[in-house]
């Protein structure tokens, strides 16, 4: 048979696209198949990130969770597990710890004696507790007040003078509060507030930190919008109160957060500015319990922590959103 004929031509292609089809077909299986094991792979990659992250939060979250844990446990149940870690607490010696100690999340008989001590019979670490309040509290609010107005002025009025102060704001952010705690003491001396509350809280509510993270947020807000405002008559009051600080509310929130804790867990500054140590907050009381009773110990902690704690949980989103902005702020 002729080769050229119209039979063989159409063999000849029908077996050409049954070959062309073949091979795509195996390109798709391939591209399917290596498609799979790069899926494979990612999740694999990703199980062991999150493996990691979860062991290294477990990791750091043991500490709070022990504490909390054994703060229901009883004198006798911590004395059986930890003593040998607290038996020599305050003593000054060192010992070598040759028995193991039995780190136990769930206490054997829950027990709310160090609790009703705490809340109830020895009214005095209550006391403590009210001490931080009334420090942390005034300093917390007032510091956002003053920190808005100046950081307003900072953001809204250029001159030589504004840059020079705002300068000098970021020096004192910069410096450890142990460089500048010996002239707060002379201020503090000379005005004959020592061993008074204002002594903690009038450098508190001046302090530089929330100045800078509003006064750069501040910057950021459209002058656009500023001068609509002018445009239809608002002074700087209400641009004040009706632009700038609705702007600022996440890192209101944020600042905030930042400043209590770290006010609520301030040592130093009583410890030099109050000599009554009736006004000491419970941040400096904390080391003096931990040389006598761990159970007690433990419970005055949670009860330490639950302020830090509840405010950290109800504005975890507000504290992450001012953190992003305050991180995308150039400078």
């Amino acid at each position: 048979m002729n080769k050229n004929t119209p039979g063989v031509k159409t063999t000849v292609s029908e077996t050409l696209n049954k070959s062309q089809a073949e091979r795509q077909r195996l390109e798709r299986i391939q591209v399917k198949r290596q498609r799979t094991l790069f899926r494979i792979r990612h999740n694999i990659i990703v199980g062991i990130i999150v493996i990691l992250m979860a062991a290294t939060a477990l990791l750091f979250m043991m500490p709070t969770v022990l504490t909390i844990t054994n703060s229901f446990m009883s004198a006798t149940e911590i004395a059986a597990n930890y003593g040998k870690i607290f038996g020599n607490v305050g003593s000054g010696s060192k010992t070598y710890i040759s028995e193991r100690v039995n780190l136990k999340l769930i206490p054997d008989m829950i027990s709310f004696s160090q609790y009703s001590t705490v809340l109830i019979k020895s009214p005095q670490y209550l006391f403590k507790f009210w001490n931080s309040v009334i420090l942390v509290v005034p300093i917390t609010i007032f510091q956002i007040i003053i920190a808005l107005s100046a950081s307003y002025c900072f953001a809204r009025f250029d001159s030589k003078i504004r840059s020079l102060i705002f300068f000098v704001y970021v020096i004192l952010m910069l410096m450890p509060y142990q460089v500048t705690l010996v002239p707060n003491y002379l201020v503090a001396n000379w005005l004959s507030i020592i061993n008074t509350r204002w002594s903690i809280i009038l450098p508190g509510i001046f302090a530089p930190f929330s100045v800078f993270i509003l006064t750069k947020f501040m910057r950021r807000i459209p002058s656009a919008m500023i001068e609509a405002a002018k445009l239809d008559g608002a002074g700087e009051w209400q641009i004040f109160t009706r632009i700038c600080v609705p702007q600022c509310r996440s890192t209101l929130y944020s600042v905030a957060i930042l400043v209590f804790i770290d006010y609520w867990n301030m040592v130093e500054q009583p410890l030099v500015l109050l000599s009554d140590s009736e006004m000491h907050p419970l941040s400096v009381f904390l080391s003096k319990i931990n040389t006598g009773d761990v159970g007690l110990a433990f419970a005055v902690a949670t009860i330490y922590m639950i302020p830090t704690l509840l405010m950290f949980l109800y504005s975890e989103d507000y504290l992450i959103e001012g953190i992003s902005y305050s991180s995308s702020i150039k400078g």
